[in-house]
Order: structure tokens, then sequence, then C-alpha cells
């Protein structure tokens, strides 16, 4: 089985591209005992703070979301590790973080991956993820959008239906700081 994330660059997968052998792909989410998964969070609508201060600035090379049986998916991909993250729900306004000019956000909840050591930019300044605000039309995510790349710190906002709860996990090879949203937010697990 595959550990690759679900979707391209800025897109989604169908329901039905998900196990598309034909194309060699497996997009199934990786089991608890793969390899690959290095750390795998309960569901919570909770705060997940998972701070790496000690290391390297990480950096942000892609960012991809993706439709699962039961949960939309968003995917972080870095270059050599994952940094430290906080991953909460926030009250709006929405805010970028160096202007605190208010940015609408479609949906009901916001839920806020605050990333750090990082940067989604070179060193000369050149942009390493080009999509900074999309609109996938998934089940619960209704809008992605970066907040802040300033001073090592990365913030992407999802705007989604209700606040669901969500799971994290981190993966390796390639490093990726992955988000799954619950579909249905009455369930306990």
């Amino acid at each position: 089985m595959s550990d690759s994330p679900t979707a391209e660059k800025g897109k989604t997968d169908s329901p039905a591209t998900q196990n598309d052998a034909a194309n060699g792909r497996n997009e199934s989410p990786p089991g608890d005992d793969e390899p690959s998964a290095v750390y795998l969070s309960e569901w919570t609508a909770g705060i997940i703070d998972r701070p790496r201060t000690d290391q390297p600035v990480a950096r942000l090379v892609d960012v991809r979301t993706g439709l699962h049986e039961g949960f939309d998916r968003v995917v972080f991909e870095f270059d050599e590790r994952v940094p430290g993250y906080h991953v909460e729900y926030i009250d709006q306004p929405v805010r970028k973080c160096g202007s605190g000019k208010v940015t609408p956000l479609a949906g009901d909840g916001w839920l806020e991956v605050r990333m750090y050591p990082a940067n989604a930019h070179t060193e000369e300044g050149k942009l390493t993820v080009a999509n900074r605000e999309w609109m996938p039309g998934l089940p619960v995510l209704s809008e992605l959008e970066l907040t802040c790349d300033f001073e090592a710190v990365v913030t992407w906002v999802m705007g989604v239906e209700s606040p669901n709860r969500y799971q994290v996990r981190e993966l390796s090879n390639p490093p990726r700081l992955v988000i799954d949203l619950r579909h249905d937010r009455n369930r306990s697990n």
C-alpha cells in the first residue's frame, strides 16, 4: 500500500479515482503500523500542539487536498522534515499575520494550522507554493488560504462547513503533515 497522500497540487480526487489501479495509485491512508506513519493523533476538535523550536527551518514545498471515504484531507509536504505545529479552531475574523488585515473565508468553522520553524519561500524570496488560496469544493473543506509566511512561521486556515473533528498525522518519505477532516461531526471517534 502506498503512503502517498491524495490529490494533486491544489486539486482534489473524486472517490472514483482514489483507488485507480490503472493509474497505479492507492490513495488509502497509511495504517498506524506503516513505517511512514511517524505520528497519528486521536480524532479531536481541540488543540494539537507539537513544538519543535530546536530544529532547522523546514521549507513547505506542496499543499494538496483530497476526498476520502468519511473525511477530507489536506497534505502539507516539506523538503526535509515536518516542523513543529499548532492546530486549533479559531474565531472570526481571520487575519493576515503581517498586516493584520481581515481575510474572509468560507464556512462556519476555521481550522488554523500554524507550522514553525517553516517557510513557504526560498531564501531569495521565491514562493515554494504558488497556489496560496483555493476553494476545493469538498464536503467539509470549503476554502484553504495561507495567512502567514513570515519570520519562519507558516499558517494556513481551512474554512470548513462546520467545526468537525480532525486528525493529524505525520508521514515520512517525503515528510508530510496531514490533516483529515471528518465528514460526520457527531461521531465520537
